[in-house]
């Protein structure tokens, strides 16, 4: 996607047009647009995307896939300021509370495309410091994918301090088996984040 196009689809159910000319427009329902999956695989319909569809299922969560959009690696120059990544964080951090980043494990870690996009939050201490700034008392929760349940507390540290450091509030994580989807555990994950909504 080039940058001079406009992103297009979060969700079924809400569609975000993402021109500068659009950018903080108000949307009246903001208990439905305040949760947001955003999706990091490298295979847009594998394990993790099945298990992000059965989140959505018992959620009221949208669902965005960085696989939609053109984000390349961070760059000291800032060279790469007209890809698709500062359009895109803007408006989540415009229209969403709580983010749920949801990536499978690859090589004891995230997904490559999700470590990407956690690197340009670099572009928020730096020359968007205004949006960095706004990520503070927002939320964070994770998902995780892979074929076992051998998935260690560090495997959680990123994201937790990143959290930490953006003034994020870390509410919680779960880790999905391929195959074994556990509709309860995944309903008490949709429950802690519900709850944060309430405070």
């Amino acid at each position: 996607m080039r940058s001079n196009q406009i992103p297009a689809v979060f969700s079924q159910e809400t569609i975000f047009n993402f021109g500068h000319e659009l950018a903080g427009q108000e949307v009246n329902n903001k208990m439905n647009r305040s949760k947001i999956i955003i999706l990091g695989s490298s295979r847009k319909n594998g394990q993790t995307r099945k298990a992000v569809d059965k989140l959505k299922s018992l959620s009221d969560f949208d669902v965005l896939d960085l696989n939609d959009y053109n984000i390349s690696y961070y760059d000291y120059e800032h060279k790469n300021e007209n890809d698709d990544y500062l359009n895109l964080i803007r408006n989540i951090i415009s229209n969403y509370d709580i983010l749920i980043f949801a990536t499978p494990v690859y090589w004891y870690s995230m997904s490559g495309i999700m470590k990407v996009f956690f690197d340009r939050i670099t572009d928020l201490l730096d020359n968007e410091k205004e949006s960095g700034r706004k990520l503070r008392n927002k939320s964070m929760a994770v998902l995780s994918s892979s074929i076992g349940d051998h998935l260690g507390d560090n495997f959680w540290i990123p994201f937790i301090e990143t959290a930490k450091y953006l003034g994020m509030n870390y509410i919680g994580n779960i880790h999905t088996i391929e195959n074994k989807l556990d509709t309860d555990e995944l309903k008490k994950f949709v429950d802690l984040i519900d709850k944060e909504i309430t405070k």
